[in-house]
Parts: structure tokens; C-alpha cells; sequence
């Protein structure tokens, strides 16, 4: 009897075995710690980060200003000159012009850098007493140097103001008078002439009280000259 049993519910009691194994695993899965979770980043955001580091900016540099030099002389064009900082006394020679004729080159240092405000006056042959090559911005030791051990062929001269190489008309001599732009020689003797008769001159515009001296050469000479 019991074997005919079986023989008729084999079917339901293996359906039963499975479902009691079954129910067993799911017991013993759901009794499993859970797993930590593992965290991916991408190595792109260790770049991104390296290249969102900011990169200081540099500070500006200013310019420098451009120097105003005095050209005269035994130059082809004698003015005011305006020459970019560095440059030297052969730039401010070929923006004269260049030399004349009758210059004597081997009398100034060409290689020596022009400093703002300075006359530069290029000497003739044959000219025992002329200007100082170079007046103004420089040291009187820097002067002596390329003037040469003979310092009578170019003399320093109470004309130039000791601190900005301006020419002092109430001092200056003849030649240097004549050195500036627009002045000859009949006008520095009438300079001379003004200054002995009325015990100097007062303001540097008082110049244009000498006769042939007018608003145009003022201009000209005004940044060159002094009255102390």
C-alpha cells in the first residue's frame, strides 16, 4: 500500500523536495552580509583639477621715455632730437644728418649713451676751443674719459648748469651762445651786448628781447637755456 502511495505522488513529493531546498538557499542568501560598494573615479579628474590651477599673470613693464638730445655743430641738420632709451651718440649724429665736410669725429666718443637733455656738439678741424663734445647727464669723470688727457681742446665752461647740462646766458661764452639752434654769431654778441647792459637776464624768455630773437627761435631754445 505505502509503495503504490509513492508510486502515485512521486511527482508531488519531488515538487515539494525542491521547493523545501529552495526555500532553504533563499534563507541562507538573504543571512549574507552585504558587500561594500567600490567607488570608480577616473583619472580625468585628477588632470582636470591639475590643469583649473591658476597661472599668475606677470606685471606690466612701462616703457621707457624717449630721450631729448640737442644736436649741433659740424652736423649736416642741428636740432632737437627725440631717440629711444639706449640709443647713442652716433644714432643722435645720423638723425642730424650725419657729419659735414668739415666735423672732426675722432674728437667725440660716438659709442657713449645719450642721456635726456644732453647736447651733443660734434667739433670742426681747425677749432681750438669748441664746446664740450658732450653737456649735460653725464659725470664729470664719464666726460674726462672720452674727451681725452687733453682736456684744453674741450673745457669745461660755467655756461652749462652743473646739474641738466642747460646753457646759462648769463655766463655762457660766445661760441656757446652760437652753438644753439637758430643763434649765430651776430646774434650771441647781441646777447652778450643785452645781458652786460642790463645786469643779466631775469627769465630765459627775456631773450626775446635781443634783437632777431623772436617766439620761433624761443622755441627752439627754450628747453636748452637757463638763467642760473
Amino acid at each position: 500500500m505505502n509503495s503504490s502511495w509513492l508510486d502515485r505522488n512521486r511527482n508531488l513529493v519531488f515538487i515539494s523536495l525542491l521547493l523545501i531546498a529552495a526555500g532553504g538557499a533563499a534563507v541562507f542568501y538573504l543571512r549574507q552580509p552585504a558587500h561594500a560598494s567600490v567607488e570608480i573615479r577616473p583619472v580625468v579628474e585628477a588632470t582636470a583639477t591639475a590643469v583649473a590651477t591658476p597661472v599668475p599673470t606677470p606685471s606690466p613693464t612701462s616703457t621707457p621715455a624717449p630721450v631729448r638730445v640737442y644736436v649741433s655743430g659740424a652736423v649736416a641738420n642741428s636740432d632737437v632730437y627725440f631717440l629711444p632709451a639706449g640709443s647713442i651718440i652716433k644714432d643722435a649724429i645720423t638723425a642730424a644728418g650725419g657729419f659735414t665736410a668739415d666735423a672732426d669725429p675722432d674728437r667725440i666718443n660716438q659709442a657713449l649713451q645719450l642721456q635726456d637733455q644732453q647736447q651733443i656738439h660734434v667739433p670742426r678741424r681747425g677749432d681750438d676751443n669748441p664746446p664740450p663734445p658732450v653737456q649735460g647727464g653725464v659725470s664729470q669723470s664719464e666726460l674726462s674719459s672720452y674727451q681725452g688727457s687733453d682736456n684744453s681742446r674741450a673745457p669745461a665752461s660755467s655756461g652749462a648748469a652743473a646739474g641738466g647740462g642747460l646753457i646759462n646766458i648769463n655766463t655762457a661764452t660766445l661760441e656757446q651762445l652760437d652753438s644753439l639752434p637758430g643763434i649765430g654769431p651776430a646774434i650771441a654778441q647781441r646777447i652778450i651786448d643785452y645781458r652786460e647792459k642790463m645786469g643779466g637776464f631775469k627769465v630765459a624768455e627775456e631773450i626775446t628781447e635781443v634783437s632777431g630773437i623772436g617766439d620761433a627761435t624761443l622755441a627752439k631754445i627754450k628747453d636748452l637755456i637757463t638763467v642760473q
